[in-house]
């Protein structure tokens, strides 16, 4: 593959994006950090942290330094998930690992809360991310990696169209233990593919009046 014509790409910014039933915004501790710290205590708190690289909060006090450096870093950058429906932040993402010079870019530190997991808010945060880094940004390569002990975390990939590429063996140290991470990729290549699919499946036609899905998101 020729790219000697290969000029790199600019870094993602601080701006929202915004879909049909989610709003990604900025993080900002004084805006979100309420919502997110309630979303944070619904149950099931272990099993969302168990594979992060922070502990649940015990209280907000105790959130807030998380909050604070999330709210001003460049990589990862975070964003707020914001359900449209009640305009409250169920969850956060960002885009890290950010090498502008080769063109590759990852969705990590991932926490859908119970009101969007296994939801179109979810799969569209992250049809947003996508589509932001392969049509706006002009991204080569969008990466998703988790422990390789998370099995819902390798499903909800390849659902959502990433391809596994291997495991990269004792690859970290967290929480004291070891960590085999799980790599998962699409590329460019694969991205018009992907994106008709996304947009099939989050057609307005494609749910129910409860919001349940008509079909599986399908490539």
């Amino acid at each position: 593959m020729d790219l000697s014509h290969w000029k790199g790409v600019a870094r993602p910014e601080r701006i929202a994006l915004d879909g049909r039933y989610t709003r990604l915004e900025p993080l900002d501790a004084a805006l979100h950090g309420k919502d997110l710290f309630i979303s944070a205590q619904e149950p099931g708190a272990d099993d969302r942290f168990r594979y992060l690289f922070e502990e649940a909060p015990a209280d907000l006090a105790a959130f807030n330094p998380w909050l604070e450096k999330a709210s001003t870093s460049p990589d990862p950058l975070f964003f707020a998930v914001i359900d449209k429906r009640t305009g409250r932040a169920e969850g956060r993402q960002a885009l890290m690992r950010i090498e502008p010079v080769h063109g590759v870019i990852e969705i990590g530190n991932i926490l859908w809360g119970p009101a969007i997991a296994r939801s179109r808010v979810a799969t569209e945060a992250l049809y947003l991310f996508a589509s932001h880094a392969f049509d706006t940004l002009g991204y080569r390569r969008f990466e998703w990696k988790c422990n390789n002990l998370n099995e819902p975390s390798k499903r909800a990939a390849q659902r959502f169209g990433f391809t596994p590429e291997g495991v990269f063996r004792q690859h970290m140290v967290t929480k004291g233990r070891n960590r085999d991470t799980a790599w998962f990729a699409m590329i460019d290549g694969d991205w018009p593919r992907l994106k008709a699919g996304y947009e099939v499946w989050l057609s307005p036609d494609n749910f129910d009046e409860n919001g349940q899905q008509r079909s599986k998101l399908a490539f």
